[in-house]
C-alpha cells in the first residue's frame, strides 16, 4: 500500500499525526541524555574532581557514539523513502543491514576508546584527579558501545516506519534499569564514578537487545533476510558518511566547548556538565519534533508527493518553534531552582545559573533550527549539511580560541566568563546553523529526488 492511500484513508490532522510520532520518539530520545542527567546528579555529590571527570568521559563517549547517528538518521531516511512508495521489504532489509553495520562499527568502537581512554581524557583538558576519574568513567561505559549504536540503527528502522511506541517502552526501561544500578554501584558500593559507568553500559546492552527482537520479528514477516549483505551494508556506510560529516563538524564543535570550559577553570568545567546534561535532556524534546517531520516528509518525498512534503514543512517548523519557546521559558526559569541538584558548592551553582539563563533564551532559535534540520535529513540532504555545519564549526572554534584568550588575560570573573562562552555556543554555533539551514529550507534544492535514496 503506497503512503498516499494511507494518508486518503482518514489520516489525522498533521499536527496529530506530528504529535503521534513526536511523543514516544521523545521517550526514546531523552534515554541517553537521561542517563548522563542521572549520572551528573549523583556523581555530582561524590565531589567536584568526580563531577569534572564525569564531564570528561562522558564527553568522549557521547562525541564518539554520537558520530554515528547517521545510523539513525540514514535509515530513517532510507527507510521512510522505500514505506512511502510502497517497497515494503527493501525497508525491512535496509533496516537489518544497518543493525549489521552498527554491531561491527559498535565493537570497534569500544575496543579503540577502552585502550585510549587515558590519552584522550588528558587531550581534554584533564589533570591530577579529574584525569583519573575520567579515565575510571570512560572505560567503564564504552563496553556498552555495541548496545548504544543497536540502539541507533534499530530506532532508525523503527521511525521509517512509523512504528515508534516501543522505542518509547525499552526507553522507559533503560532509564530505571540505569538509575536503579546507579544509585547500587555508586553509593550502595562506593565505586564512584566507574559505578555510574558500569550501570550505563548494562542499561545500553538491554536497550539494544530489547529493541533487536522485535526487529528480527519483523524483518522475518516481511520478507527480508537476517543474514548480513556486505554490499548493503557498505552502500549503508558510503550513504550515511556525509551525516557522518555534518556530526563530526557538530562534535568538534561540542569538544571545543568542553576545551575551552576546561581552560578557564575546574569550577566552569564542573557548571558546565550540570548545563550541558539539562540542555541534552532538552534538546531531545525539539529533536523529537524534528524527527516526527523527517519521518513523514522522507515518506512524502518516497510517494513523490511535494505538497505534502511542504505542508508538512511548515507544519514541523511552526511546532519546533513554539516548543523551543515553551521549553526555553521553563529552562531560564529553572536556572534558579535547579543548581542545587548538581553541586554543592556555591560558586559552580552561580555558574550553572548564569549558563541555564542564557541557553533558555536561545532555545527559540534552536527549536525552529533543529525542525529544519530534520526536514532536510529526511529528504536525504546530507551533503548540504556536511559543509554548511563544517563552515560553522570552524568559525566558532575560531571565536572560542579569542574567547579563551581574552578571558585569560582581561576577564577575571568566573560568571562573565561562563557567560560568553555560553553566548558563543548558542548564538555562533547554534546560531550558525539556524541561518545556513533557514537559507536551504526557502528553496526547492532539498526536495530533488535523488534515486540512491529511493532505490
Amino acid at each position: 500500500m503506497r503512503y498516499a492511500t494511507l494518508l486518503e484513508m482518514g489520516a489525522p490532522s498533521t499536527y496529530k499525526q506530528l504529535a503521534t510520532i513526536a511523543l514516544p520518539t521523545f521517550g526514546q530520545l531523552i534515554a541517553e541524555p537521561a542517563f548522563v542527567l542521572i549520572d551528573t546528579a549523583i556523581v555530582g555529590h561524590v565531589g567536584d574532581g568526580a563531577l569534572a571527570g564525569l564531564a570528561l568521559g562522558s564527553t568522549i563517549i557521547l562525541t564518539a557514539v554520537g558520530l554515528c547517528i547517521f545510523l539513525a538518521y540514514a535509515t530513517t531516511s532510507h527507510v521512510a523513502h522505500l514505506f512511502g512508495a510502497g517497497r515494503l521489504r527493501e525497508g525491512l532489509q535496509a533496516g537489518i543491514d544497518n543493525l549489521w553495520l552498527s554491531l561491527l562499527i559498535g565493537c570497534v568502537l569500544a575496543a579503540a576508546l577502552f585502550t585510549t581512554a587515558e590519552p584522550l581524557c588528558a587531550a581534554l583538558g584533564g589533570r591530577s584527579d579529574d584525569l583519573v576519574q575520567g579515565v575510571a568513567y570512560t572505560r567503564a561505559v564504552v563496553l556498552g558501545a555495541p548496545g548504544m549504536l543497536l540502539v541507533y540503527a534499530a530506532n532508525g528502522l523503527y521511525r521509517g516506519l512509523q512504528k515508534v511506541s516501543i522505542t518509547l517502552i525499552v526507553a522507559v526501561c533503560g532509564a530505571v534499569l540505569n538509575t536503579v544500578l546507579d544509585v547500587l554501584f555508586v553509593i550502595g558500593l562506593g565505586w564512584g564514578v566507574a559505578g555510574s559507568g558500569f550501570a550505563t553500559f548494562i542499561a545500553q546492552w538491554f536497550m539494544g537487545i530489547a529493541l533487536l527482537v522485535p526487529a528480527v520479528r519483523w524483518a522475518r514477516w516481511g520478507g527480508a533476510s537476517l543474514r548480513p549483505h556486505w554490499s548493503s551494508i557498505a552502500h549503508a556506510g558510503k550513504d550515511g558518511f556525509p551525516l557522518f560529516l555534518r556530526t563530526l563538524a557538530l562534535r568538534t564543535g561540542l569538544v571545543a566547548t568542553v576545551m575551552a570550559a576546561a581552560a578557564l577553570g575546574s569550577e566552569t568545567l564542573a557548571s558546565y556538565q550540570a548545563v550541558n546534561a539539562s540542555w541534552n535532556f532538552v534538546l531531545n524534546i525539539l529533536d523529537s519534533v524534528a524527527i516526527a517531520g523527517q519521518t513523514m516528509v522522507g515518506a512524502a518525498l518516497g510517494a513523490h508527493d511535494g505538497i505534502r512534503a511542504r505542508q508538512l514543512t511548515r507544519t514541523t517548523l511552526r511546532a519546533g518553534l513554539a516548543t523551543g519557546t515553551l521549553i526555553g521559558l521553563a529552562f531560564a526559569t529553572l536556572a534558579f531552582a535547579a543548581p542545587p541538584l548538581f553541586s554543592a558548592n556555591p560558586s559552580v551553582q552561580q555558574l550553572v545559573s548564569v549558563g541555564m539563563v542564557i541557553t533558555g533564551i536561545a532555545l527559540p532559535l534552536q527549536g525552529w533550527m533543529w525542525a529544519a534540520d530534520g526536514i532536510l535529513i529526511g529528504a536525504g540532504d546530507f551533503r548540504y549539511l556536511a559543509w554548511t555545519c563544517t563552515v560553522v564549526a570552524v568559525v566558532y572554534v575560531g571565536v572560542l580560541v579569542l574567547l579563551v584568550s581574552g578571558a585569560a588575560s582581561h576577564i577575571a570573573d568566573g560568571p562573565v566568563r561562563c557567560g560568553l562562552l555560553w553566548g558563543a555556543f548558542d548564538f555562533v554555533l547554534m546560531g550558525g546553523r539556524t541561518l545556513t539551514n533557514g537559507l536551504r529550507i526557502q528553496s526547492d534544492a532539498w526536495m530533488t529526488p535523488r534515486p540512491e535514496r529511493v532505490a
